[in-house]
């Protein structure tokens, strides 16, 4: 049956209405929506629900003060994935880059209502080869006040491999006034608390036993394939991992997008098919044993004392 109810979404945010097995995703630090809509679209036309909200302080532009909290992000998700929950028997969660941080915290945390688990280029450190050497050093910084006054100006490739759809999305984003890298830049602030979120998930990955599916490029310039690594060695369920070999940190949008969302259909689809197998099971067995119920209540009203 297909939702029909409309849900107060923020401006920004992709929600396409759709059955009772929906999607809940979740964009990048500094990103926005619009790096999952092939994800997202993809899975609407089988039928999926599927909600990827924008996420105050984790999207980029709305922390411009560098206030937020990884505890604000977090708690926004949350209000998301409830919202889905009215509508929906069954979620998978997804994310992107560290968006897949607040997923993998989601699902450990509420380990009942997600059923599965899809990751793109998860990052636990930017650590790809287009990352500069002295980003590490960040690692010393450890009061919001310093981190603070540290801006990190995003570098070309900028996660996108082919060169004419770069080159389509930068022109598309360009501004008179601010340049391409910063247009995309990253304050301390908000990188400061990406890695405090980090360092919260990270023991809470053995308790993660939802299947899960992990898209990663060889050569990511973001976040070295060694992330993915982590996941395949820490998480306590199935982990089907995807190495990517002609794309680069986004590959929702990047050249190999296809093989993306093929990999995307046939894991929602066996996953869900298995969720409804069983649901259908259930109702069975509960159908068969209401009548043996209701007889005995007969038989034992009947007996004398």
């Amino acid at each position: 049956m297909k939702n029909t109810e409309k849900m107060k979404t923020a401006w920004g945010s992709i929600y396409v209405p759709g059955g009772r097995n929906g999607v809940l995703l979740v964009h990048s630090l500094g990103g926005s929506p619009i790096e999952l809509k092939f994800v997202a679209h993809t899975l609407a036309q089988l039928g999926y629900t599927v909600y990827c909200p924008l996420l105050p302080g984790l999207a980029g532009g709305t922390d411009v003060s560098g206030l937020s909290s990884w505890q604000d992000w977090y708690a926004a998700l949350e209000q998301a994935h409830d919202e889905l929950t009215q509508q929906c028997d069954a979620v998978i969660v997804g994310g992107i880059s560290a968006g897949s941080m607040l997923a993998l915290r989601l699902t450990a945390l509420r380990p009942e209502k997600i059923h599965g688990l899809m990751l793109f280029s998860p990052t636990f450190w930017p650590n790809g080869w287009a990352i500069p050497w002295y980003f590490s050093l960040f690692r010393l910084v450890q009061q919001k006040w310093s981190a603070r006054l540290f801006k990190f100006r995003a570098r070309a490739p900028h996660g996108i491999k082919d060169d004419r759809l770069r080159s389509f999305i930068l022109d598309s984003v360009q501004s008179e006034t601010d340049s391409i890298e910063d247009l995309f830049a990253r304050g301390g602030g908000l990188v400061l608390e990406f890695r405090r979120l980090v360092r919260n998930v990270k023991p809470l990955l053995g308790q993660i036993k939802q299947h899960a599916l992990v898209f990663h490029p060889r050569n990511d310039d973001q976040s070295d394939l060694s992330n993915a690594m982590k996941l395949q060695r820490e998480l306590s369920g199935i982990v089907e991992t995807c190495v990517l070999d002609d794309c680069y940190h986004m590959v929702t949008l990047d050249r190999q997008r296809p093989i993306v969302m093929d990999r995307v259909k046939e894991f929602a689809e066996r996953l869900t098919g298995r969720l409804d197998k069983l649901r259908t099971e259930e109702a069975v067995v509960a159908a068969s044993e209401a009548p043996q119920q209701g007889q005995g209540r007969n038989e034992n009203r009947g007996t004398p004392a």
